[in-house]
């Protein structure tokens, strides 16, 4: 028997139209999908190896994977930015030319993330070093880097695509291509880390291959003539003030990655210097755990973000200002949700990757009633600068997500522990968003006063 799934990726989501709540929940949805599923490559690879190849093992990729996840955000800044202008030159009425940038934008993600995966690759030795490796986690990270950068090609373009996905109006593609890859991620971890005992060796090969599968395939589908989206990868030539317009107005999902995983970094050499590898496995169980609530924010903002880059392009104020208002009080909502259930099951969530250990349990309990009150305000400073982004306005977008993270949070994280001991550290996300909230607020006003200008907004939903 056959199995048809076209039914998944022909169902038409339209940037056009007026956006009720119902409507917005239902074309972002496929969108946060996709990214819960992406962000599973990490944490099963952390279940497997804490569980089945030792602490030792979890440390060196928790110490590894903020500078593989460097490299990837690059393909996140190609489709946030791109899907925008892509989405912007749809709603002025100008298909080809979207679908031609549309193409330089895949192929330039395409040869970056060839580029960088080898440069990475080679010189993965002095990277772990870098970053803090000691002798006996260096093999184990070395390994982790150099198998990972094979699937760095189609990790590259995976980011890329979840944006392109929504401005193709075809997002339930992205949540399937999505599924596939990761179910291929785990069924591998299974086999390679739990069956064969690879130990990180296996992790980093199951995630190499979910990203291939997840990267590679959706460039077979937008060529081909079973394509019913309204993006299509065309014959053309590399047009570089596109590709650069395109990057630039996405610099602010790059530079907030970047930004995100260099503090991860700093993290982890304050959590070595006072708490040694169980503070950078404790670390670890925070960083999974965050993957999956701020992926619900990160796939809201790639699902909205083409729908607002449309209705700038039609010009249409009255439908961006009832965007800004429906998407504070989904995204407060929804903070505020996670955020009871981050307290509620602190200890639940810590026992499924480091319940062998009960002082490493009891360290990790204590930091997630630290760390993730954060949740309650950092969905509406991370769609504040997706709003920008949105905008076609780059620089303020990127304004807001480098003091977010590595203006703001990099203080934090290496002042607060001078003042408050260890719980500094921890508590160091929070104070950080506490801070962006202000400054998000008043760019927002400053910068984009026809959306909030008929009434306060910001006032009445923050």
């Amino acid at each position: 028997m056959q199995l048809n799934l076209t039914f998944l990726v022909d169902v038409n989501i339209e940037l056009s139209g007026h956006y009720t709540y119902r409507r917005i929940v239902r074309s972002v949805f496929p969108s946060i999908a996709m990214v819960l599923v992406t962000s599973v490559y990490s944490i099963v690879d952390g279940f497997f190896v804490s569980n089945f190849a030792g602490k030792s093992g979890f440390a060196a990729i928790n110490l590894t994977f903020p500078v593989i996840m460097m490299i990837g955000s690059l393909g996140l800044m190609i489709g946030s930015g791109g899907g925008a202008l892509v989405s912007k030159l749809k709603g002025e009425g100008y298909p080809h030319k979207a679908n031609r940038v549309f193409t330089m934008l895949v192929s330039f993600g395409l040869v970056l993330g060839v580029v960088l995966g080898v440069v990475l690759a080679v010189f993965a030795p002095q990277v772990s070093l870098w970053l803090g490796a000691d002798e006996a986690m260096m093999d184990e990270c070395v390994v982790y880097i150099r198998l990972n950068m094979i699937g760095m090609p189609g990790f590259v373009l995976q980011c890329a695509f979840q944006s392109f996905y929504m401005a193709a109006e075809r997002p339930q593609l992205g949540t399937l291509m999505s599924v596939v890859a990761g179910v291929t991620n785990i069924l591998l971890d299974a086999l390679l880390v739990w069956g064969v005992k690879m130990g990180v060796a296996g992790a980093a090969i199951a995630t190499a291959a979910g990203c291939l599968v997840g990267g590679l395939f959706p460039i077979y589908y937008f060529s081909s003539h079973r394509n019913r989206g309204t993006l299509h990868l065309v014959h053309t030539r590399m047009l570089w003030p596109y590709v650069g317009k395109a990057c630039g107005n996405g610099m602010s999902e790059y530079v907030a990655n970047i930004a995100t995983n260099v503090v991860c970094i700093c993290y982890n050499l304050q959590l070595m210097r006072h708490l040694g590898e169980d503070g950078v496995s404790a670390f670890g169980v925070l960083m999974y755990i965050a993957f999956i609530f701020v992926a619900v924010f990160i796939g809201y903002n790639i699902g909205i973000t083409p729908v607002i880059g449309y209705h700038y392009g039609a010009r249409d104020i009255s439908e961006q200002r009832s965007l800004l208002r429906k998407s504070m009080a989904l995204i407060v909502v929804a903070g505020a949700l996670m955020t009871a259930v981050a307290e509620a099951f602190a200890e639940p969530l810590a026992r499924i990757f480091v319940g062998y250990d009960e002082g490493l349990t009891g360290l990790t309990v204590k930091a997630m009633r630290l760390y993730f009150p954060a949740m309650l305000i950092c969905g509406w400073n991370m769609f504040a600068s997706a709003l920008f982004t949105g905008l076609n306005n780059g620089v303020v977008s990127a304004v807001a997500a480098f003091a977010r993270t590595l203006g703001f949070e990099l203080v934090c994280v290496w002042m607060l522990p001078a003042i408050l001991g260890i719980n500094g550290i921890w508590m160091s996300w929070g104070i950080a968003e506490l801070l962006s909230l202000f400054l998000c607020n008043i760019l927002v006003i400053r910068y984009a006063p026809q959306l909030v200008k008929k009434k306060s907004i910001l006032h009445n939903n923050i």
